[in-house]
């Protein structure tokens, strides 16, 4: 079993604890402010552990030329990338109003630092956990900046391979030895060939020290649901209040309806997979009552008799008797009494 951790305060993720389920804003928020509360709520009344956003400084983040390029796409929010940028990305003090409201309402609160100085930023108004998003996971100097600061890591894989995700790993555990792989494929929306469930155990494998969950951008809710029953103690996914709005995201986001039934199924899930003890159940009493079978004799015996295999058969028979599973233990016992045709065969029927 992976090791566990307090990712957040007072909630541990690995071992025995239920998946963490963090939604995604991300930059769905449309540059509103009261929308970004909205979602925040929404992720909130769903069920998710925690809401998460994209912090970015954007001159750290961009080169001069980036941002000056034109920007043409159905998505944009201005004439060049930086404009877009700049128009989806809340000030130091706005980030401060949302975390103090979804303080207010009791979700954790937490943003993929995306340069090292939005991680300043991050550290600065106290984030219980940073995100490490799939673009930055092979960032080995930020990695190390943001591994020393202490705070717990949630790591994405998008767009790496395992050898890297091995380099990743040694970086990380030198400074910090509470954080977590996301298996992850780095396409919006995600076709379902390429999701590689099959990496969770493999991850698991690989790193069997650290807890390892799932960061998906399909549609729809099965896949994820799939992910933690194979163990994924960390689930993320992109949340919008409206999958028709402007922005490359939405297209692969849950509206609240499939968030709401993603968390019910995902608690499901995690009460179905039980225990792995095999043992007849109390609740499977009734059943084996009425349709488990006996060891009864074959044909009338005599007391005394030398049981042999074409003395017994097995069926459902009232008492209760000799397991059938222990029918081949019985050749070659003595009977101590008289029995009739299908009469049940019991331990206290047989000598020795």
């Amino acid at each position: 079993m992976s090791a566990e951790f307090e990712l957040c305060p007072g909630r541990k993720i690995g071992g025995s604890n239920p998946c963490f389920i963090i939604a995604e804003i991300g930059q769905n928020h449309q540059g509103d402010i009261e929308i970004a509360k909205k979602t925040i709520r929404m992720a909130k009344d769903c069920g998710a552990d925690c809401a998460k956003f994209q912090k970015s400084e954007i001159e750290h983040r961009f080169t001069k030329h980036a941002l000056e390029r034109p920007y043409t796409s159905p998505h944009a929010w201005g004439p060049t990338y930086g404009a877009h940028k700049h128009h989806l990305e809340f000030s130091h003090q706005q980030y401060r109003e949302l975390q103090q409201y979804a303080n207010d309402i009791g979700i954790f609160f937490t943003a993929s630092g995306m340069d090292e100085m939005a991680v300043e930023f991050l550290h600065e108004i106290n984030v219980p956990f940073f995100k490490v998003a799939s673009a930055d996971t092979n960032n080995i100097a930020y990695l190390e900046k943001t591994a020393k600061k202490g705070r717990p890591m949630v790591i994405s894989s998008g767009m790496q391979s395992m050898e890297t995700m091995h380099c990743v790993y040694q970086t990380v555990k030198k400074h910090n030895p509470n954080f977590t792989f996301l298996q992850c494929t780095s396409a919006y929306p995600l076709p379902i060939e390429h999701v590689n469930l099959s990496l969770i155990p493999e991850f698991q494998k690989e790193f069997p020290d650290i807890p390892i969950g799932y960061s998906g951008h399909e549609t729809g809710i099965h896949v994820s649901v799939a992910a933690v029953a194979l163990g994924a103690k960390v689930l993320e996914r992109h949340v919008t209040l409206d999958k028709t709005w402007k922005g490359s995201d939405h297209a692969a986001s849950l509206e609240p309806a499939e968030l709401a039934e993603l968390v019910r199924a995902i608690r499901t899930a995690e009460m179905a997979m039980g225990s792995p003890i095999k043992q007849m159940l109390p609740c499977e009493a009734s059943c084996h009552s009425k349709l488990g079978k006996s060891v009864v004799a074959r044909k009338p015996l005599q007391k005394g008799v030398i049981l042999t295999l074409d003395m017994l058969t097995v069926k459902v028979a009232e008492p209760y008797g000799v397991r059938p599973e222990n029918i081949f233990k019985l050749v070659g016992k003595k009977i101590k009494v008289d029995l009739e045709k299908d009469a049940t065969i019991t331990d206290a029927m047989i000598n020795g």
